[in-house]
């Protein structure tokens, strides 16, 4: 009996082998967080990180030039009919150039968002009208002027001209831009000058300024 055991046990097939351990590292994965996590489970230096170009476009610095060398909003002139004026001296000059012709004048300032929303459509007008003279008037550079004119709000509008003087005057908004072609279609009529012009009218604007910015003509009455 014993011996019959002994064939059996010699006969039988030896047990399977057992399987193959895991792979120490496994393959390097696409997201660079979970090669990171890896990296510190195993504690090996080996694991490259590794980014797939397609993800490296919002990485990319594109150098932006800050520096704007375009003229400001105010600073942009529709023609040769639209003057920029600085001074006292200069707006009464420019009334006195414009001879018989329309004169409008635009009190405007650099911060007020009214003015900057209905310059464009001024500009348009100034080029339809060629035979007008706009002249454009900074509140901040001739406060003094524009408080003898009674200047109270912006963006005001003056009309002038020739010996008439002033003609009208009146505040005005992109929503009632009507309000100067109206007053063009009123005003810009042909007309022959029955004497010299007389500006402003009985304003003395050169009684604002203190005695240095006063013309000599001026300090002299």
């Amino acid at each position: 009996m014993a011996n019959a055991y002994l064939r059996l046990s010699l006969v039988a097939s030896p047990p399977p082998p057992p399987p193959p351990p895991p792979p120490l590292h496994p393959p390097v994965l696409d997201s660079p967080r979970s090669c990171v996590s890896h990296q510190r489970r195993h504690g090996s230096a080996s694991v490259a990180l590794t980014f797939p170009p397609r993800r490296l476009d919002h990485l990319k610095v594109h150098a932006v030039v800050t520096e704007d060398e375009r003229p400001k909003w105010w600073e942009k002139n529709a023609g040769p009919n639209m003057i920029d004026v600085h001074s006292t001296e200069e707006f009464i000059h420019a009334l006195k150039e414009a001879g018989d012709k329309l004169v409008i004048v635009e009190f405007y300032g650099t911060w007020c968002a009214s003015c900057r929303a209905l310059y464009p459509k001024l500009c348009k007008t100034v080029k339809e009208n060629p035979d007008i003279v706009f002249i454009k008037v900074n509140f901040d550079e001739n406060k003094p002027m524009c408080k003898r004119l009674n200047v109270r709000v912006l963006p005001y509008f003056h009309f002038y001209r020739g010996a008439d003087g002033l003609l009208e005057s009146f505040s005005c908004s992109l929503a009632k831009f009507h309000k100067i072609k109206d007053a063009i279609a009123i005003h810009n009529t042909n007309r022959c000058s029955i004497g010299p012009p007389i500006g402003v009218g009985e304003v003395d604007l050169f009684e604002s300024l203190p005695p240095q910015q006063q013309p000599a003509e001026a300090g002299s009455r």
